[in-house]
């Protein structure tokens, strides 16, 4: 298993708000996004954003089998209609509305 703890926001947004209780958060990445910006400081979203932009230059060429590789228990983007990089795209751009 990939080390995660090198993007602490990336761990805890996937575990918080897609793990086990991810119908809490809402129906749509949307709306789970828009409930975290509602729930956490414009400063902990730049690090996720960050956090984001740096697991995605460290695995590039093989973004989808690195991000298996880590949250495979926690969050598969296929199911929401998202490879990894579409789904790291939109979570980013709803971040930055």
């Amino acid at each position: 298993m990939e080390k995660t703890e090198s993007y602490p926001q990336l761990t805890n947004f996937l575990e918080s708000c897609f793990g086990e209780d991810v119908e809490l958060w809402g129906d749509t990445i949307e709306d789970i996004v828009a409930l975290y910006k509602s729930e956490n400081p414009p400063a902990a979203q730049l690090i996720l954003i960050d956090d984001i932009n740096r697991f995605s230059c460290d695995h590039g060429q093989n973004l989808d089998d690195a991000f298996a590789a880590a949250y495979d228990f926690t969050f598969d983007p296929v199911p929401w209609g998202h490879t990894t990089a579409s789904f790291f795209e939109l979570v980013k751009r709803l971040l930055k509305e």
